[in-house]
């Protein structure tokens, strides 16, 4: 790292050249300089919202060479790492959990660099600039959500503590047809896709992907109505607007795969994906109407076949959902990191957290003994 280094925050990504942001970023799709662009430009993720934008910057001779999104929040809402326990134990004693840092992609469980930048270093320099901004703020604490293991070592070198997950993700050795993967299914699991599949077939359900121009806005219109179902059906608002969705279809349009289910020529149900490289990501699902076996066909048996279909490597298939496991998405641990200002508190998380790990590591063990794959000879 230069010595002529300097870090500060700014409170718009706006201010951040695309060009020298995205060269941090590289491919995933949600940190690029678009993708944060329009969280805020159209005030899903902003103040009023309680995502209050403080990128933090660290520049080497007027050069760009890391980068965090950060967020002063006011609330855990939109994280998916719950940390309200921690929060009711700080209300209990007395002291402020809120307002908190959180460097994360608002509202997206999706695994992703975090550390915006080239070397180790750089990486613990940022951390590390990251907590003194929390000093100066005088917040309680910093959540880094769903980092990549190249951020782990430099998170951890800086002082946080890590926090273990799980998600469910599918991963394709190189299969040339759905059957094949199919093929590699234990019967119990390979009859009861086949069935589910048939049965939606028989409910008079077809399928088509549209990709990039191949989706207008007929189709992100029905896209967010179903998206709008989904929340309602829980009594909650949805996170994100239809503007939001126009957006980054409008400067990220080969990002997005939207899985659209008709019948009778009439849209029915759909599911909106983000795909980038060899890897797809599994978003958003909703329905007008209810067919039996239509969730899991829609979500995940198309997320596969298109997968196969197109070569990609992976098909990362959200937050939470043991069922998903039946699909042949298989557990896959994920990782936080926190930094607790105050001391006593740290040393409480600490505990809590190396007990937890053990719990996780424990329930991913036992997750895998059920694989719905056949189990190969030793």
């Amino acid at each position: 790292m230069s010595s002529d280094v300097v870090i500060r925050v700014v409170p718009s990504i706006e201010d951040v050249p695309v060009d020298a942001w995205d060269a941090l970023a590289g491919d995933n799709p949600f940190v690029r300089h678009a993708f944060l662009h329009a969280m805020h430009e159209t005030g899903c993720a902003s103040r009023r919202t309680g995502w209050q934008p403080a990128y933090l910057l660290m520049q080497a001779d007027d050069l760009l060479v890391g980068a965090m999104p950060l967020y002063v929040k006011s609330h855990s809402r939109g994280e998916y790492v719950f940390d309200h326990a921690w929060a009711d134990a700080f209300a209990r004693h007395g002291i402020e959990y809120y307002p908190k840092l959180l460097c994360a992609v608002p509202f997206s469980p999706v695994t992703g660099p975090r550390l915006l930048a080239r070397t180790h270093a750089d990486r613990v320099a940022l951390a590390r600039g990251a907590i003194a901004f929390a000093k100066q703020l005088e917040v309680s604490s910093i959540h880094v959500l769903f980092t990549h293991d190249d951020d782990l070592a430099a998170l951890t070198e800086a002082g946080y503590l890590l926090r273990e997950g799980v998600q469910f993700h599918w991963e394709n050795p190189g299969f040339a047809t759905f059957d094949d993967f199919l093929a590699q299914m234990n019967q119990e699991k390979r009859k009861k896709l086949r069935q589910d599949r048939r049965r939606v077939r028989e409910a008079g359900v077809t399928y088509r992907w549209l990709r990039g121009e191949q989706i207008d806005a007929a189709a992100l219109d029905f896209f967010y109505r179903c998206y709008e179902n989904t929340y309602r059906e829980h009594w909650n608002a949805p996170y994100l607007s239809r503007e939001f969705f126009g957006q980054i279809h409008a400067t990220m349009p080969d990002a997005l795969l939207i899985v659209m289910a008709e019948r009778d020529g009439a849209p029915l149900a759909c599911a909106l994906n983000v795909v980038s490289g060899d890897t797809m990501y599994g978003r958003y699902w909703g329905t007008t109407d209810f067919v039996s076996g239509m969730h899991f066909e829609t979500c995940y048996a198309q997320g596969i076949e298109y997968c196969i279909a197109n070569g990609l490597r992976s098909f990362e298939g959200g937050a939470q959902g043991v069922h998903k496991m039946s699909r042949g998405l298989l557990p896959t641990p994920t990782w936080s990191a926190h930094w607790i200002a105050d001391e006593r508190f740290a040393q409480a998380v600490e505990d809590f957290l190396e007990r937890e790990t053990s719990a996780m590591d424990e329930h991913i063990g036992e997750l895998e003994a059920h694989t719905p794959f056949k189990r190969r000879a030793s």
